[in-house]
């Protein structure tokens, strides 16, 4: 069965999680993280010979590398450990995890020494770990830089040194890790933006710690487990009209092709009828490789539709306009995309006109139409990326994923989520409109507004992750590619949610 979502701490979080259950911790929760880390580098080594270089820091985070570099010492592995820092300046408990690994022999040296002739086992980061807010400069930059330049498994203790923990930006330098080991729980910075490019695989070591019976979390990585309850198997005794009827609103002169796409998404996702509504008076009239799907002028969707998606394709007309302002004023499911937004960002009338709607709405921006929609540049969307998200729901009252590396779904009442999969090869054309196809396939199917973006959204990305492991792309990946694949997906997770009886 499908494994459990697990939750995400911003730095508070998790410092308020270590202050309730570091009084009675024992062994402390810094003995535990530097045992679990080197566990986890055991398995990367387990086949390397040669030695250990540990770069630890000025914090608790070089604490950790003590105690990992101690417990390799203790198995008979060949450690050094680098520390350039004031050791009369550690905090307690790195203090005490320095003065332990120089009791079981070791000793620091202050500066990174030269690689040896057949290289190092493993490189690990313990120079900052979770607190840093400034830029990395000086010497911990240099010993960074040479640290990327060092050919071997590169492994981070809790954080990539550099990398903000809370929104995934570089500061300043910043540690490239293959591998990271993570304490207590996930952090958004290793999952959105910058960080999966510098985190690597990511491994959590809870340390007998159970978060979250020590404090909710609001934020999420997204897995199957947060939908199945609607990856319900159909009954025999069912037609098309049980499935809904999905219309996507656009296809402007010249861009037809993103309508058509998010039309397929939601006709091969299930939707019992699929009605594509064209802005273009000269739009055809029959989709010659889906001829399932009805097409006609956009003034002309039924009324009887249980979901409506307005934007691929849309342009910024008058008549689009017009249309957008008619579709938010239907009490249906909406989802908007695209030229949608950016009719909206214009219009602060129809902001509040969408922001009082009773039934659901969805945002689907990329950065910069996020930074439209609330009078900002990309750059500061991009800045902290959950924070953006999650004030586009709130203006909004509208469940909202901002796309892009890590995409985050923010939720009406606060929850929010961060979705891993998928990968670079799907920054192409169509892809948006392909996942709106599918958000509006399930949307018209009956789920709910946040269980249909949560799956929409790691279906997509699943989908293109399958293509790439069958050597379709990354490079190259169609988004049309994407269709296919996701209604194999979705199959899949059909009958593993309702395998044995369900």
């Amino acid at each position: 069965m499908f494994l459990p979502a697990q939750p995400i701490y911003p730095v508070a979080g998790i410092r308020e999680i270590e202050a309730r259950v570091m009084p009675g911790a024992k062994p402390s929760l810094m003995e535990r993280a530097g045992r679990a880390a080197a566990e986890d580098a055991v398995r990367l080594i387990m086949d390397r010979p040669g030695p250990i270089l540990v770069a630890c820091g000025p914090g608790n985070n070089g604490g950790d590398g003590f105690v990992l570099a101690r417990h390799f010492r203790q198995a008979g592995r060949e450690v050094v450990a680098a520390f350039a820092d004031d050791a009369a300046r550690l905090p307690a408990d790195a203090a005490k995890a320095l003065a332990d690994f120089r009791a079981g022999g070791g000793e620091p040296v202050a500066e990174l020494p030269p690689a040896p002739a057949d290289g190092w086992a493993l490189v690990v980061d313990a120079l900052f770990g979770i607190g840093l807010k400034r830029p990395v400069d000086g010497r911990h930059a240099e010993w960074i830089a040479t640290l990327n330049s060092l050919r071997a498994p590169r492994f981070a203790l809790d954080m990539p040194s550099g990398l903000d923990t809370d929104t995934g930006r570089v500061l300043g330098a910043c540690f490239r890790a293959t591998h990271t080991t993570t304490f207590i729980a996930l952090k958004p910075g290793l999952l959105t933006l910058d960080g999966p490019d510098h985190a690597g695989d990511v491994s959590v070591q809870r340390l007998d710690v159970d978060a979250a019976a020590w404090l909710k979390p609001l934020g999420h990585a997204v897995r199957p487990s947060l939908f199945t309850s609607q990856l319900l198997p159909r009954p025999r005794n069912s037609h098309k009209g049980c499935y809904g009827d999905a219309g996507i609103l656009g296809g402007a002169p010249g861009m037809g092709g993103a309508a058509l796409l998010a039309a397929r998404a939601a006709l091969w996702l299930g939707t019992g009828r699929v009605y594509a509504g064209l802005i273009d008076p000269q739009a055809p009239t029959v989709d010659p490789t889906r001829p399932e799907l009805m097409l006609r002028p956009a003034d002309e969707l039924p009324a009887h539709l249980t979901a409506l998606a307005v934007g691929p394709g849309l342009g910024q007309s008058g008549q689009a306009a017009a249309a957008l302002a008619q579709a938010i004023a239907r009490e249906l499911p909406l989802v908007l995309d695209a030229d949608a937004l950016n009719l909206l960002a214009a219009d602060p009338a129809l902001q509040q006109v969408l922001a009082a709607r009773s039934a659901p709405t969805i945002l689907t921006p990329h950065p910069a139409e996020a930074g439209r929609l609330l009078g900002r540049d990309t750059a500061a969307v991009q800045a902290d990326r959950v924070t953006a998200a999650l004030e586009l729901s709130a203006r909004y009252r509208a469940h909202t994923v901002l796309k892009g590396c890590g995409s985050v779904v923010a939720c009406t009442d606060g929850s929010w989520y961060i979705n891993g999969t998928g990968h670079a090869g799907m920054a192409s054309a169509g892809m948006g409109d392909v996942l709106t196809g599918l958000i509006v396939a399930l949307l018209a199917q009956g789920w709910t507004a946040e269980q249909a973006l949560v799956a929409a959204v790691h279906l997509h990305g699943a989908a293109g992750d399958r293509l790439a492991r069958e050597g379709i792309g990354p490079i190259g990946l169609s988004a049309s590619e994407v269709i296919d694949a996701a209604r194999g997906v979705y199959n899949g997770w059909m009958i593993e949610a309702n395998r044995d009886g369900g």
